[in-house]
């Protein structure tokens, strides 16, 4: 144990997601030994961050404005909605550059044990949305792990009576795997989602 301001550092760190005691230990280390100017604009960062940042008041995505630039873009297809856990899922889609309508971050997935379930996400913001838009598909793009799958199966027998288009991405081997290494339900999926080796 460090005393005072050393010790206080180390545990806000320690918050952190991801962060243990050791790399907490670790960083603050390294804010010391930093040079006080870096240090400064990493603090001036974290304040103004959550200063101007908020979330969308359409999809949820983060911005510093009330709406964010892909929801004011007029070029996007307003008919066509993916709806992801997260706003680093946002950025993840974006990269592909094969995608171009717009988002719902739901703000999390459907998780019993942490005390999440769907009265905790933006499903009801979701519905108004179709209610408002000319939506005619709705994209799940939740994560492939068990809340990610608890999540899609519930929007998905919710959003079937609406008569929106709702699907799935497809999910399987990843490019550059080895089939020995692929588990059982990725191998499972690869062989569903197959589709013609023909043009």
């Amino acid at each position: 144990m460090y005393e005072g301001a050393v010790q206080d550092l180390i545990d806000e760190l320690g918050r952190l997601p991801g962060i243990g005691p050791k790399s907490a230990q670790r960083l603050a280390f390294h804010i010391l030994e930093a040079d006080a100017e870096d240090m400064k604009r990493l603090a001036a960062a974290i304040v103004g961050v959550k200063e101007r940042v908020k979330f969308c008041q359409i999809c949820g995505n983060v911005s510093e404005q009330d709406t964010c630039a892909i929801c004011r873009d007029p070029r996007r297809d307003p008919s066509v909605i993916c709806v992801v856990e997260e706003s680093k899922d946002v950025l993840a889609v974006e990269r592909t550059r094969a995608y171009r309508g717009r988002y719902h971050v739901l703000g999390g997935a459907i998780n019993p044990i942490a005390g999440i379930g769907p009265d905790q996400l933006r499903i009801r913001e979701l519905l108004t949305r179709l209610n408002d838009e000319q939506v005619t598909e709705i994209i799940l793009a939740t994560n492939p792990n068990l809340e990610g799958e608890a999540t899609s199966t519930y929007l998905a027998r919710m959003l079937k009576s609406i008569g929106v288009k709702v699907t799935r991405l497809a999910s399987g081997l990843p490019v550059g795997g080895d089939l020995e290494y692929a588990d059982e339900v990725t191998l499972g999926r690869a062989f569903e989602g197959r589709r013609s080796a023909i043009g």
